[in-house]
């Protein structure tokens, strides 16, 4: 039986293999990306029972997504396919130093499609904490829907909402529609995860205080913002207010998936019945091992990985 529910999209993800340009990589390494991917993965490496929600198309790239979740042991019992839709494909380019470039061919992808119709048939006994991210609403108007509706479901069941904005400017019809749709988002979850230039885009300011205020003025219970190597501010249904401390990074090779990584460390301290304190420290440690780490989610550690890099 599952503790958490995560819906979206999953891409089957191209690294390519050598420096340089896309159009000149010959050869590509096969994995696979989305941020609520990632948060599942991290989740289930740290022993947590996660179920992923998706649609995929009945493609061989489809197939190859549910076998590297299955193997990653995430239920899969409410995945369905698509036999006209395809699956998503992602391209990463190899990088000697910062970010590598990524390029995405999911308009109209399989998961675009989904809707009320696949999270109505979620089965929520036992489970504890539903995770969104802003992704899905900004995929179709089906998946905007969708989310409306997991979040309703949710609530129905009383579930914990977290929510992690995950800003993806391009794929909305402009920003103000993102602000709006995301920000009302945000006031019907219990938690939200936003990094600082995320909250200067959503609230105007990137100061963490004045984000925390701006959502626990909408009834946010917890707000957890991501500093990067300087941790996390934490605000806690107005408590008083604290910082937790970022672990040192000998070297950052790829930041994608840090982000996913801390929401796994928060969500899991909390399922676990750590202080939020002890669950935001947890999450600044993943974020830090994941950006020492090529790829989406190879760096995502296990308990035991995780434990000996936080007694450093």
């Amino acid at each position: 039986m599952s503790e958490v529910i995560l819906f979206g999209e999953p891409m089957t993800l191209f690294i390519a293999e050598t420096v340089g340009s896309l159009e000149e990589v010959e050869h590509y390494t096969k994995s696979l990306s989305g941020a609520e991917v990632n948060v599942s993965i991290g989740l289930t490496r740290l022993g947590h029972k996660v179920t992923y929600v998706t649609r995929l198309g009945d493609d061989p790239l489809g197939h190859y997504i549910e076998n590297y979740l299955k193997k990653e042991s995430i239920g899969t019992e409410f995945i369905t396919y698509d036999t006209y839709y395809r699956t998503g494909i992602q391209l990463k380019n190899k990088v000697i130093s910062g970010d590598p470039y990524a390029t995405y061919y999911r308009k109209d992808s399989a998961a675009s499609q989904i809707g009320t119709k696949e999270i109505d048939a979620i089965d929520f006994t036992g489970i504890k904490i539903v995770h969104i991210t802003g992704i899905p609403p900004a995929l179709s108007q089906s998946c905007r829907e969708a989310t409306y509706r997991i979040i309703e479901r949710a609530r129905e069941n009383n579930v914990f909402i977290s929510f992690d904005p995950n800003l993806r400017p391009a794929l909305w019809e402009s920003e103000e529609v993102m602000i709006k749709v995301l920000n009302d988002i945000a006031s019907k979850c219990d938690m939200i995860l936003p990094g600082k230039a995320e909250g200067l885009i959503l609230t105007g300011s990137n100061e963490p205080k004045k984000i925390a205020e701006f959502y626990q003025n909408m009834g946010v219970g917890i707000v957890i913002i991501k500093l990067g190597s300087d941790g996390a501010y934490v605000q806690d249904n107005r408590k008083k207010p604290y910082i937790v401390s970022g672990f040192k990074v000998k070297k950052v090779v790829d930041t994608v998936g840090a982000g996913d990584g801390f929401a796994a460390g928060v969500i899991s301290g909390i399922l676990e019945g750590l202080s939020l304190k002890e669950s935001a420290r947890r999450g600044t440690a993943i974020g830090a091992i994941q950006v020492m780490s090529a790829g989406d989610n190879e760096g995502l550690p296990t308990r035991k990985k995780l434990e000996e890099f936080m007694k450093l």
